[in-house]
């Protein structure tokens, strides 16, 4: 059998890498996730996610609604006007100031953007250390390869169902944007003011469903790897552990 010649002080490097990881994994599988769930749960349970009526979030949307008459003598005097002078008239922008954020709908986004975030790091981390843990591969006795796999895969499917939460909190500001300059554009229509109130709404419950989706994983992945956990470790029973 062919075999790769690596330095002496090359395998010192990687045995000393692979130890120190590994206890840093364990702490966050035996401390670090609890924690975590912990956290989540009184997260869950404070007021900032437990808002019953959800019109309460509204912003104000600081857009004047235009006087009627004012627009019918605004467009004559537009219509007595040369071109260029139309042109000006339609280059400038809405009767209003800045229109800010939903603050409240902000901060939370904040929070759950950085849990997010931790857990996509925990979760890299736990995956590292699961691979770190298979075993020479040869035939037989592959049943607690098995379980290291089904594990894997659900690390993967949790790894995609948190991008799919990142790109749901900024498709939310762009789709907000996009409402709010509608709103200010057309702002007689009562129903580009009631779009944002109503992302503003929905948001907040994608939010807590999100805070609550994060909270199950950690609560899973520590369950599953607390019933394998031996299996994971030592695959085949024996010293034949890593693959490197």
């Amino acid at each position: 059998m062919t075999t790769v010649h690596i330095p002496p002080s090359a395998q010192e490097k990687v045995a000393a890498f692979q130890k120190q990881f590994s206890k840093e994994a364990d702490n966050l599988i035996t401390v670090g996730i609890p924690q975590k769930i912990n956290e989540l749960d009184q997260l869950l349970s404070s007021p900032e996610l437990n808002v019953s009526d959800l019109s309460t979030l509204r912003a104000e949307l600081d857009i004047p609604i235009p006087d009627p008459e004012k627009e019918k003598e605004k467009e004559k005097l537009k219509k007595e006007k040369d071109e260029k002078k139309k042109d000006d008239e339609e280059e400038k922008g809405p009767p209003c100031g800045p229109v800010p954020s939903n603050e409240k709908i902000a901060s939370l986004q904040k929070r759950i953007r950085s849990e997010i975030q931790e857990s996509k790091e925990k979760l890299n981390m736990v995956t590292l250390w699961l691979q770190l843990q298979i075993p020479l591969i040869e035939d037989g006795n592959n049943f607690g390869v098995a379980v290291q796999e089904k594990v894997f895969e659900l690390m993967t499917n949790v790894r995609t169902k948190l991008d799919a939460f990142q790109t749901q909190l900024s498709k939310y500001l762009s789709e907000r944007g996009d409402a709010v300059a509608k709103a200010a554009k057309s702002p007689h229509v009562g129903d580009y003011r009631a779009l944002v109130h109503q992302l503003d709404e929905s948001q907040y419950s994608e939010l807590r469903l999100t805070a609550l989706e994060i909270r199950n994983t950690y609560a899973i992945l520590y369950d599953i790897i607390n019933k394998n956990y031996n299996k994971i470790r030592r695959p085949r029973g024996d010293g034949k552990r890593l693959i490197y």
